[in-house]
Order: C-alpha cells, then sequence, then structure tokens
C-alpha cells in the first residue's frame, strides 16, 4: 500500500506544530478572541488591527497556558508589548521564494489549541493600502476561507515557516497575508513612533484630464490638480501653487490620488522630490522637501 498520503499528512500535521509556538490567542474584542503572532523574544505581539475594539484591557494568551496582559503600541498593523520574554520567534519565509501555487496552510489560536486550514497561493500582489491608510509594499491572496478568530494568524508553509500576516479586513471576501517585509518595517514605525510616518506635502488634489497635447506627450490621460495647498507646508515652500496640476513624482505618473499616496512613503521623509507640474499649460520641474506625517 503506498504511503505517499500518509506521509503527505504526516508533514502537515508536522509544520502546524513546528509553526503553533509562535501563535497566540488574543482577547481584544467583545466577542470570538483572535489571533496573533510572536514577534520577538522580547514579548512583542503582532495582530492585524481590526481584531481590537479597544484599546485596553487587552490579554494575550501563550501556547504554554500563561495569560498576560498587553500595552497596545500603535496600530496599522495592531503591535502589542508583553511582559512575556523569551519566546522563540517565527522563521520567515522570503516572499521571492513563493510562487502562485505552492501550498500553504492558514493557522488560527481564537482558543487555547492551534486551528488549521489549508490552501493554495493565488496571487502575488504588489501594493495595497490598508484601510488605516498604511502602504502594504507586497501581498498574497489566498483560496484558503478564514474561520472566525483567525485574522492576525499566520500562513506556514510546507515546512512549517512563516510566510506572513493573515487578515480578512483587507479586502471583503478575500483572504490576504502581509508578508515580512512589510510587517518589519510597520512594526518598526510603531515601535518608534506609535504609527505609520509617511512623507507630506501639505495639498489636496483631485483627478483631472491634461490636454490632448500633453496628455500625448506625457502617455497619461490624467493628472492631479490642486485644490489646496496648506499655509507654511512643503508644498508651498517648495513653490507649488492652487491650479497646479501634478504629473509626476520622482519620475512616477501622477494619475490618481493612489498615486501620490504611495509615492510618500516614510523613505522619502525629508528629501528633496522632484515633482512635475502643469502650470499655464506647461510643464515645469519643481523640487520639494517633504516633512512627515503620521
Amino acid at each position: 500500500m503506498s504511503t505517499v498520503l500518509p506521509d503527505f499528512s504526516e508533514a502537515l500535521a508536522d509544520a502546524v506544530e513546528l509553526a503553533a509556538g509562535g501563535l497566540v490567542r488574543v482577547e481584544g474584542r467583545y466577542k470570538l478572541p483572535a489571533t496573533g503572532m510572536v514577534w520577538d523574544a522580547d514579548g512583542l505581539i503582532i495582530t492585524s488591527h481590526h481584531v481590537l475594539e479597544r484599546d485596553e484591557n487587552i490579554n494575550v494568551g501563550f501556547e504554554d497556558g500563561e495569560t498576560v496582559t498587553a500595552e497596545l503600541v500603535g496600530r496599522d498593523l495592531a503591535l502589542l508589548r508583553t511582559a512575556k520574554r523569551g519566546q522563540t520567534a517565527p522563521t520567515w519565509v522570503e516572499p521571492e521564494d513563493l510562487r502562485v501555487g505552492h501550498l500553504a496552510l492558514a493557522l488560527g489560536r481564537p482558543g487555547a489549541k492551534p486551528h488549521a486550514t489549508m490552501g493554495f497561493i493565488s496571487a502575488l500582489g504588489k501594493s495595497r493600502r490598508t484601510p488605516a491608510g498604511g502602504q502594504i509594499d507586497r501581498y498574497l491572496q489566498t483560496d484558503i476561507v478564514m474561520y472566525p478568530g483567525f485574522s492576525g494568524g499566520t500562513l506556514v508553509d510546507s515546512q512549517g515557516r512563516f510566510v506572513g500576516l493573515n487578515s480578512s479586513a483587507l479586502v471583503r471576501g478575500v483572504s490576504i497575508t502581509v508578508p515580512a517585509p512589510t510587517l518589519a518595517r510597520v512594526v518598526a514605525d510603531l515601535g518608534s513612533h506609535g504609527s505609520v510616518r509617511r512623507a507630506y506635502l501639505g495639498v489636496g488634489a483631485q483627478p483631472t484630464r491634461l490636454p490632448d497635447a500633453l496628455a500625448k506627450e506625457l502617455g497619461q490621460e490624467t493628472g492631479l490638480l490642486l485644490d489646496s495647498v496648506a499655509l507654511e507646508s512643503a508644498a508651498e515652500a517648495g513653490g507649488l501653487f492652487l491650479g497646479d496640476t501634478l504629473v509626476s513624482l520622482e519620475d512616477s505618473p501622477l494619475r490618481h490620488m493612489d498615486d501620490l499616496f504611495n509615492g510618500l512613503d516614510g523613505d522619502r521623509i525629508d528629501k528633496p522630490l522632484q515633482v512635475w507640474i502643469i502650470r499655464g499649460r506647461q510643464l515645469l520641474e519643481v523640487t520639494v522637501s517633504s516633512t512627515a506625517h503620521s
């Protein structure tokens, strides 16, 4: 008799067992508890922000049965600090090592024991904004059904290595996983500032159609018409005016508001930014130094 299926089944069970120590129960809402993940050996826990319906009276339950109180450090994802020390940090998979079609397990710990379900990585995405306004550099989509209490838990590969944080709140009806590099960036910002910092220009804008000749020259049909410029903002200091139309930021086209938002990430705080604008039907280059905004 073939042992392929029994061996495969045992391998999956081993992967769940290996990963289970990195899962915690998060009690921060008024219904079913959710799941979180051990981030490091110094007591930091990460989970999905929407599973915390309160900022205080949050408890975290560990695999050894101990439950401790947690302090909310900040939100985008949610970063919690506990007094629990010595937990083993998970081994993470690099996103570059993942392919569409890879088998994956979603793990949750809404109770005392880990729960698991299985599926495939169905898509690899580049960028997405979170409901809290943060930016996910890349994401994974799976065909896995996230059962109640699974949000904030992890996706693991067939070897029990952590792929990322699962959330059912990023896209309605779709299971999304945020991989390790994005988690590390967000945790660093939350730990240092309590929020995710972004570059800030101080403008309000709306998409507008470009004149035909300029649209043909630039290879884009729309830009961003400035309908407000904040007093004493980076935009005002850099010489941007009400009525200017932004068409590119650091050589990246600005067609929609998301293009501008995505371009103003934390790496561009306090740095000079090259902005191309249309003013009086003329194409001009302006240098603007952004400030921090959280």
